[in-house]
């Protein structure tokens, strides 16, 4: 009876021991895991950052190119009203003229 007891005492301080080990190796990949997530986390930030940098440098460009078209378009519109202005003045001027007085 004494020998069952020892063996059931010894089989429950390997149990515990398992156990005790299990716990540790719980602790140990939680760890890891929490690491690898963090890495993951940090890695991912760091992608996405990148992508909305690289859009906004992007949208930049492009609002900057559209900004410097639109300039040359209107330097041109307004050049071309003062070339008109400097060439057809004076009939623009006898017609305004002209319209006041017939009435």
């Amino acid at each position: 009876m004494e020998s069952v007891i020892r063996k059931i005492s010894e089989i429950e301080s390997a149990a515990s021991a398992i156990v005790a080990n299990a716990e540790k190796q719980k602790e140990s990949l939680d760890h890891e895991y929490r690491a690898r997530r963090n890495a993951f986390d940090e890695e991912l930030e760091d992608k996405t950052m990148r992508e909305i940098q690289k859009i906004r440098d992007d949208l930049e460009s492009k609002t900057s190119a559209l900004l410097n078209e639109q300039s040359v378009e209107n330097d041109d519109s307004i050049t071309e009203l003062q070339r008109q202005y400097n060439e057809y003045h004076t009939r623009y001027s006898q017609d305004i003229l002209k319209r006041i007085t017939e009435v």
